[in-house]
């Protein structure tokens, strides 16, 4: 566990004051030491989120060379990167020169061998340990010896992945936000024994997007996945308890979130988790609320299957299933649970409770440096609402955070 220090932030301005101090004091306290040049930038991978990685640094001016398994899965990625490259053509993010300039600066191939001129390469597949390690393995050969190699994991532990290298220093994690070409939030994740420089070079990547970089110790889901596995299992128990999806999400909307959990879920795909379940195994002596398992049982993998937590009639719009609300009902009724309604204040009083315990938490561990990097995280990352500061901020009422 890498722990951090910490300052307090007392702003009498309001939330909009305190968090864009946040922001400002978010990666101080990290181990201080000069950067690498970074002259290009390798990327594994070039699904959605490293075709986005991939994207986000072309357009912060350095080359990608990006690597996938067989040719096939390279016309797949290059096709991702290309798209966005035109898209913020036609938005006017960037010029005709500037895209024929950054198309030219990219390329994708299934040759390892291709990485071995980047001074950061970053692994981007699938959220598997044993698949992840054997990257690093590989890339172990190929990168050259003074190279920081990053894993974009979400959940896994950053440690674990670093011994599967000579040298373990050289190893970070960098938790990109989807879709990583907009989103600003960026976890740096530290584990024990990486080098001063591989966690400035990380940094200084992350300025170099404009992200918000926010530094987190190594957990299960660094600081905001694990916050919000928290407050999703809270919702999962409201709703075998007696509340419905819908309820559960109008009351995040009304608090000022762009779309409920349970509307995120469906965005992202059910399946993802779901499999992420069944690696883990149940946790013993928690509460384990199977529903969302039912609802993939019959295929209901959220939007893109056209049916999860709601129907999608249109494949973008939210309804209200009643086979859904019918197998809630049954599995409360398996379950010996008499359902009792939830009013939308209690709803949100139970989400903020269980962000500000899993937050006081993190700072007991160390794992996040401030109260107010907790606040930048969910902000950022999250969509908790901006005018109110973020749950730290809330639970301490003057904005005073540690």
């Amino acid at each position: 566990m890498t722990a951090f220090t910490g300052s307090k932030i007392n702003m009498a301005g309001g939330a909009s004051d305190y968090l864009a101090a946040a922001e400002r004091r978010a990666g101080q306290g990290l181990p201080q030491g000069p950067p690498l040049d970074l002259n290009g930038i390798g990327i594994v991978g070039g699904g959605t989120m490293g075709a986005g990685i991939a994207a986000a640094v072309l357009l912060a001016g350095l080359p990608v060379w990006m690597v996938e398994r067989d040719a096939r899965s390279v016309d797949a990625g290059r096709g991702r990167v290309l798209a966005i490259l035109a898209d913020s053509l036609t938005r006017g993010v960037i010029d005709a020169d500037d895209h024929a300039r950054l198309v030219a600066q990219f390329s994708a191939s299934a040759d390892y061998e291709s990485l071995s001129q980047a001074d950061l390469v970053i692994e981007a597949v699938f959220e598997d340990l044993t698949l992840k390690r054997r990257v690093f393995e590989t890339l172990d050969t190929v990168a050259k010896p003074g190279a920081v190699l990053a894993s974009n994991t979400s959940y896994l532990d950053v440690g674990a992945i670093a011994g599967s290298v000579r040298d373990p220093s050289r190893v970070i994690g960098l938790h990109f936000f989807s879709p990583a070409y907009i989103m600003k939030l960026l976890e740096l994740v530290v584990p024990d024994g990486a080098s001063d420089a591989a966690v400035a070079t990380g940094a200084a990547l992350g300025r170099r997007l404009r992200k918000v970089v926010v530094p987190s110790g190594v957990c299960d889901g660094f600081i905001g996945n694990r916050i919000m596995a928290a407050y999703r299992r809270a919702c999962d128990e409201m709703v075998e308890d007696g509340a419905l999806p819908h309820e559960v999400d109008r009351a995040m909307r009304d608090f000022g979130f762009r779309m409920g959990v349970f509307e995120m879920q469906d965005l992202a795909g059910l399946d993802i988790a779901w499999a992420m379940r069944k690696r883990r195994g149940r946790v013993p002596g928690q509460r384990y609320v199977a529903i969302a398992d039912r609802l993939c049982e019959l295929g209901r993998f959220g939007r893109k299957a056209g049916q999860g937590w709601y129907r999608y009639d249109d494949g973008k719009t939210p309804v209200v299933d009643p086979q859904v609300t019918a197998l809630i009902e049954a599995e409360s009724a398996r379950l010996g649970i008499t359902r009792t309604p939830h009013s939308a204040a209690g709803i949100m009083a139970r989400i903020l409770t269980v962000m500000q315990s899993e937050g006081r938490a993190l700072l007991k561990e160390g794992i996040a440096a401030r109260a107010s990097d907790i606040d930048v995280v969910m902000v950022n990352g999250y969509g908790f609402p901006r005018d109110k500061g973020g749950p730290m901020y809330m639970a301490d009422g003057a904005g005073e955070t540690t």
